[in-house]
């Protein structure tokens, strides 16, 4: 199969077409052909004013709820979502039923890529059965193709624990990720500890439990020499904490997901349900630092945290809502909405090109000769998110009946083209 897509500007830092609008000729898969002006004959033509073409994104964190949570999300549903949102390749957490802490788990999930229009890596458990106490078969996981190790939703609370899996991931150069969160710290706290949970009456947690969490792991990694991601940070002082580890040249580096750097917390005067998110929202003062982080290069990769919930888990009383909504589909058009003047190099750099380098993907490039594994998108585009055309399974966003501009208009990867309609 033949496909041509007409005068993309190519935005890849590794490409010697780098910044240069170009035809691209793509035949059983491979780019054939990268030039001004392409007059061949193709099975396909892909023509849209203001496309702009970089290697295929990566999601480091999302949830497809399979297996055992089918009800939520499938692996087919939720690579739909992840297709819509311009995504080439997702990271899903081990927390499935049962866990991804095995060779099989991650085999499972390996051999069910054939039929998706993207391509899913599986995360290994840091721990057996998540339950952050005995240290998982890591070694056989990563021979069997997991792209990193986490304990999902359940962060290691065991500092015994985690530096004896930072010290076993070293063996292999793998990479553990952490949501930073002490758990013991206000373990009922629903919301954001501050002037919003008391006005309207929820129990809170402080920043502070962020906060341990980071200082510790930092400690841990520059004990062991180890590699560690942080993912959903929120809190400034995390980002302090972060940015000097990196300066004293610890192997640390930290994502944030695109609803915490749209929402504060004075959105929830209402209980929606869908921002009862984890962690928590913050402030204005706090997110207006998130972007300023973002801008200046200590957060890496935007990490869309897509956790997909049922009807009946998001339309009950706020205490009893699961925490988590869907953001794959619209994670691009959020953070190019709130940073209209982003470059397209630090766009492909937050949503793939950091991503790559951090957790050893195969080397993409937009290149004669090599495969194509493309996200085509348009920065200028205004578009409404309707949530009753979601791709996902779930329909728990926030997003819905938003006005974004900035649109992911497709993919091609597998040897197809993916089109969002």
């Amino acid at each position: 199969m033949k496909l041509i897509i007409k005068q993309a500007c190519i935005t890849d830092p590794l490409s010697s077409h780098h910044g240069t609008i170009q035809d691209i000729l793509i035949e059983n898969g491979n780019i054939r052909e990268i030039a001004p002006n392409i007059s061949e004959n193709a099975d396909q033509v892909f023509d849209q004013k203001g496309v702009q073409a970089s290697p295929g994104w990566v999601d480091i964190f999302s949830n497809f709820a399979d297996p055992g949570y089918e009800f939520k999300e499938t692996l087919e549903t939720g690579a739909a979502a992840a297709a819509a949102g311009g995504f080439t390749d997702v990271f899903l957490i081990p927390d499935t039923q049962p866990v991804i802490d095995n060779k099989s788990q991650v085999e499972f999930i390996r051999n069910r890529n054939g039929s998706l229009p993207v391509t899913i890596h599986a995360i290994g458990a840091i721990t057996k059965n998540l339950d952050g106490r005995h240290l998982a078969e890591m070694y056989d996981m990563k021979n069997s193709g997991a792209v990193a190790f986490s304990d999902g939703l359940h962060p290691v609370q065991s500092s015994g624990v985690l530096v004896k899996a930072l010290q076993y991931i070293k063996a292999f150069n793998g990479v553990l990720i952490q949501i930073p969160d002490d758990t013991s710290i206000s373990p009922n706290g629903l919301i954001h500890e501050g002037i919003i949970s008391t006005q309207l009456g929820l129990p809170g947690k402080p920043m502070m439990s962020e906060e341990l969490i980071i200082a510790r792991d930092i400690k841990l990694a520059r004990y062991t020499g180890s590699r560690i991601h942080f993912t959903g940070v929120t809190s400034p002082k995390s980002i302090e904490y972060i940015r000097r580890g990196k300066d004293s040249g610890i192997d640390i580096s930290c994502s944030v997901t695109p609803y915490h750097l749209f929402f504060s917390d004075d959105a929830l005067v209402d209980y929606d349900t869908n921002l009862k998110v984890y962690p928590p929202l913050r402030p204005k003062t706090d997110v207006s630092q998130l972007k300023q982080a973002l801008l200046e290069g200590t957060i890496e990769c935007i990490a869309s945290h897509h956790m997909p919930h049922e009807y009946d888990s998001k339309i009950l009383e706020f205490e009893n809502a699961k925490y988590g909504m869907t953001g794959l589909e619209t994670s691009y058009a959020v953070v190019q909405t709130l940073f209209p003047d982003l470059s397209t190099e630090k766009i492909y750099a937050l949503f793939g090109g950091n991503a790559r380098r951090i957790f050893n993907l195969d080397p993409c490039t937009i290149e004669k000769g090599s495969v194509a594994s493309l996200t085509l998108f348009n920065t200028d585009a205004q578009w409404e998110f309707d949530l009753s055309q979601s791709a996902s399974k779930s329909k728990n966003s926030a997003f819905n009946k938003k006005i974004f501009t900035g649109r992911a208009l497709g993919s091609f990867t597998k040897g197809k083209l993916h089109l969002i309609h």
